[in-house]
């Protein structure tokens, strides 16, 4: 299996989890110029921006290892400008990555915060 068609089912996997679990998906590898935010998602008055990382095994840290600090600037940036852009209010955001392997699913709330100067 290529690494595209991979990411696309972990994506789907991840997305079916967090309905499971309550969050309510309102988009999907949401792109703006610059950036890309795999899920987006609310749950009760949280807006939840996610990062989706699809691996075969655990290797070298594990899919969290690959969000990067450069990963998490791009994340935030393009997460200020959806909000701008959508106009939504909500209570709080957060940040999450959701590390999808073959056994498991990890989901890792507040994975990371930004720079306050981002939103």
């Amino acid at each position: 299996m290529n690494t595209a068609t991979q990411g696309k089912l972990g994506e789907n996997r991840a997305a079916d989890f967090l309905q499971r679990a309550g969050y309510r998906i309102l988009e999907r590898n949401f792109y703006m110029r610059g950036g890309e935010i795999d899920l987006i998602a609310s749950f009760e008055k949280t807006l939840v921006f996610v990062e989706v990382k699809t691996r075969s095994y655990e290797a070298f840290g594990g899919p969290l290892s690959a969000v990067t600090p450069a990963k998490q600037r791009r994340i935030a940036q393009t997460a200020a400008r959806y909000i701008q852009e959508k106009g939504l209010k909500f209570d709080s955001i957060r940040f999450d990555v959701l590390c999808v392997l073959p056994e498991k699913i990890e989901h890792i709330k507040n994975a990371f915060s930004p720079a306050r100067t981002t939103l």
